[in-house]
Formats: structure tokens, C-alpha cells, sequence
């Protein structure tokens, strides 16, 4: 196949497709890197403002002890990685959190507890949070792990706007990761969600010994899904002693930058958060991710348990690239997302 055919078969699309095959995302993967950026950015500019960055604020209110063995958490139970296990924060305490971030030009507020599923006791204390935060003007969202019927639907009564659960991988090497739960089980969870009317955060990892196939097998997930998740966060693994991963050579930044990429071609109206891992990034590779779509990151000095560049990092970067960060910097408009 030639560049121009390749140009052709990936024009820009105007509409969001569910239909993606296998072997197309693995073509549109192993492009030559240029002609996967110049599609990737096209669309990118062609559902957002290309020059801002959404800006959301991760706040741990309850750590460690988990029973799942995802192998690459350090706030499982069954390794030894020093994360202490800790009781649900109050709801005062994550308020105050909460109001920082706010002050720091967060526009949402996610809150992580390491849970394998909540309690309905812990709904209702949960629910308190999300109710207080809303009151702030901040967007919420929350990962509790797996739901049970019913629990969405509490949190959408008191205001949530987002739920995460990443799917992590694709399902052929989901169990090489995690024993203690199924991927049916994640998408059963994503499922709920979707039908209390909340909108949906999901992504996964890469670095942690997967193929390029497996790559494209969680993309053709989320991509074919009966909607598109309104955020898709990308982690690169961060390697913690004591974890299963902790040896696990180093992502090549490329495979970081071709992944960014093609979530933003194959689900051109969510916003792409370049995730976990940021600390280890070069200016360069953070720049390229945000040139092939990534358009909205997590700040502040942690995620859950693992470091986060610092705001001055941030900050500093963004003015070099000349990217906005102000929900009320309207000096350029966003453009309308397609339907997701």
C-alpha cells in the first residue's frame, strides 16, 4: 500500500465509528509515524480546540488493602509496597481537598478508593462528597471498582458526572494482570454506569509486556463500544517495587505517542488524559502525545499512590507549547464534539 492509498483509507473522519476491526487498528497503528500524526492531529482539531488542556485533580480517599492482585498496584493487599492501609477520608477533609484543587484551576475532581466494590455504607458516604464537590462548581468523578445494581443509579442522585473503571488491557492478555476479576465484570460495571446516565471514564495501561495486537484489542473495546467513553485516560505503567511488574522494561515513548493517537482517531469526540507515568516523560514525548490528541491530564503531586509532575512542571511546559489551561480562556473556542 502506498502513503497516498494510506492517506486514503485513513481520511478524517467527521462521524464516530463502532465498527473498528482488529486488523484495522493494527494498520493504523504501524503506520509511518507521520502519517498517523497528521490524521490523529486532524481529527483532534477538528473536534477541539487543539491549543487546551482540561485539567483534573485525583484525590485518593481511601488506600490500600485492596484484595484484588492487579499486578501492577501497589495498593493490593497481596504485595508488600510499603501503601498503608487506610479507612474512607471524611467528607470535610476531601471538601477542603476538593476547594485546593479548584483554586489551582481544576475543572473536575476525581475520587479513588481502592476498593474491589463499595458497600452500600460506603454509597451513601460517598455520596455525601460528590454532592459537596458539585456544590463547589467542580465536575465529579469517582473509581469505587466493581458496582452492584443499584449503586449507580445513588451516585447519579447525587450528582456524579463521571465513574471510572479502566479496562486496563484487551481481554486475551487481561488475565497475564488480574485473576480476582473478569473483564465481563469491568464491561458489566462500564454497563451500569452507561444506563444510570453517567458518563463513562475508561482506558488502560501500556507497558506492562503486551503486543501491539493487545494494544489494538483494548482500543477495539472501547472504540466499539455502543458509545464512546467520554474520557480515556492513558497510563504507562509506573513501576513499583514489590509489585509482580515491578521489573517490567521501560515503554518505548513512540508506543506511548501511537496509542494516543489512535484513541483519538477511533474516538475522535472524548478527551484523551495522558495519565500515570507523566513523571517519566521528557517534555518531547508529552508534547508529541498532545500533538496526536492527548487534551486533558491529571496535576498535583500525586495519583493515588504513585508521584505526578509537579504543577511548575506543568505549567512551565504549557507556556512553552503555548497551550491554555483556563476554563475561561475563550480566546479559542472549542469546536463541537461529534456524538460520541
Amino acid at each position: 500500500m502506498s502513503i497516498d492509498d494510506t492517506a486514503q483509507e485513513f481520511a478524517p473522519l467527521t462521524a464516530p465509528r463502532h465498527d473498528w476491526s482488529l486488523a484495522e487498528i493494527i494498520t493504523l497503528y504501524r503506520q509511518p509515524l507521520n502519517d498517523l500524526l497528521h490524521r490523529a492531529h486532524a481529527v483532534h482539531r477538528s473536534c477541539f480546540d487543539p491549543n487546551r488542556i482540561q485539567l483534573s485533580t485525583l484525590l485518593n480517599i481511601k488506600s490500600g488493602g485492596c484484595p484484588e492482585d492487579c499486578a501492577y498496584c501497589p495498593q493490593s493487599v497481596r504485595y508488600k509496597t510499603g501503601v498503608e492501609n487506610e479507612g474512607l477520608m471524611s467528607c470535610d477533609q476531601v471538601l477542603a481537598e476538593a476547594q485546593r484543587a479548584k483554586a489551582s484551576g481544576a475543572k473536575r475532581f476525581c475520587m479513588g478508593a481502592a476498593w474491589r466494590g463499595p458497600k452500600d455504607r460506603d454509597i451513601d458516604r460517598v455520596a455525601e462528597m460528590i454532592s459537596g464537590v458539585r456544590t463547589l462548581g467542580l465536575e465529579t468523578c469517582v473509581t469505587l471498582g466493581m458496582l452492584k445494581p443499584g449503586q449507580a443509579e445513588q451516585l447519579k442522585s447525587a450528582g456524579l458526572d463521571y465513574y471510572n473503571h479502566n479496562l486496563d488491557t484487551s481481554e486475551n492478555f487481561y488475565s497475564s494482570i488480574i485473576s480476582t476479576r473478569t473483564f465481563q465484570e469491568r464491561l458489566d460495571t462500564l454497563q451500569r454506569v452507561r444506563d444510570a446516565g453517567i458518563n463513562v471514564c475508561c482506558g488502560g495501561i501500556i507497558g506492562m509486556g503486551e503486543s501491539v495486537e493487545d494494544r489494538a484489542g483494548l482500543l477495539q473495546t472501547l472504540a466499539c463500544l455502543p458509545r464512546h467513553p467520554e474520557s480515556v485516560p492513558i497510563n504507562t505503567l509506573v513501576k513499583v517495587a514489590g509489585t509482580p511488574l515491578a521489573e517490567q522494561e521501560d515503554t518505548d515513548p513512540i508506543d506511548l505517542v501511537r496509542t494516543v493517537a489512535c484513541a483519538r482517531i477511533l474516538m475522535p469526540g472524548a478527551y484523551v488524559r495522558l495519565s500515570a507515568g507523566r513523571t517519566e516523560m521528557s517534555d518531547s514525548t508529552q508534547a508529541l502525545c498532545y500533538f496526536a490528541g492527548a487534551n486533558s491530564i491529571f496535576y498535583g503531586e500525586k495519583l493515588l499512590t504513585t508521584e505526578n509532575p509537579q504543577f511548575s512542571r506543568d505549567q512551565s511546559l504549557f507556556e512553552r507549547l503555548g497551550l491554555s489551561t483556563d476554563p475561561s480562556d475563550t480566546s479559542g473556542e472549542a469546536h463541537t464534539a461529534p456524538n460520541v
